[in-house]
This record gives C-alpha cells, sequence and structure tokens, in this order.
C-alpha cells in the first residue's frame, strides 16, 4: 500500500506577539486544537491568533527535523525565515 500522509512543520501568531512552531499532518485540525486550549502547554497561555507558515514533507522524520531546526534559531532568525518566505510580521 503506498503511504500517502503529508506531514507539516507550522508556525503560529500568538496573541502576546510570540510564535510557537510545531508539527502535524492536518495543520488546520491542530490550530483549531491549539485555540480551543487542547493543543501545547504553550498555547494555552499563549493563545494562538493565525497560522503564519506551513511547510510540507513527505516524511514525518523531515518535518520534525524542520521543526527542531526552526526551534533553535534566534527570534530575529525566525522573523528572517518567515521574511524570505513571503511572510511579514506586523
Amino acid at each position: 500500500m503506498e503511504q500517502t500522509d503529508k506531514y507539516y512543520m507550522y508556525v503560529l501568531l500568538c496573541a502576546d506577539d510570540t510564535l510557537y512552531t510545531g508539527f502535524s499532518t492536518n495543520v488546520e485540525r491542530r490550530f483549531q486544537q491549539h485555540v480551543k486550549g487542547l493543543g501545547a502547554k504553550y498555547t494555552r497561555s499563549h493563545r494562538p491568533i493565525k497560522i503564519l507558515f506551513k511547510q510540507q514533507f513527505d516524511s514525518k522524520h523531515a518535518a520534525l527535523s524542520a521543526e527542531y531546526a526552526f526551534k533553535q534559531l534566534s527570534r530575529a532568525q525566525k522573523i528572517a525565515h518567515l521574511a524570505q518566505a513571503g511572510i511579514k510580521l506586523e
């Protein structure tokens, strides 16, 4: 049987202007979980307001590696990375 699942690394903008990075197979569903307070502990106290960025990968390993690498960046580096993707924080 052929594997058809896609995996995503995503970045959320939170109400306090912080960024949250995560991994999911369905970013929109996961975002709704975060909004309802059912997501990560971080997003329970830093409410997400929108999905800024998502990148698709063919393997779980690749998506998790991208998530880890993004989390290692400084905030300035994260903003620069997002700007390269055409996303500007207001």
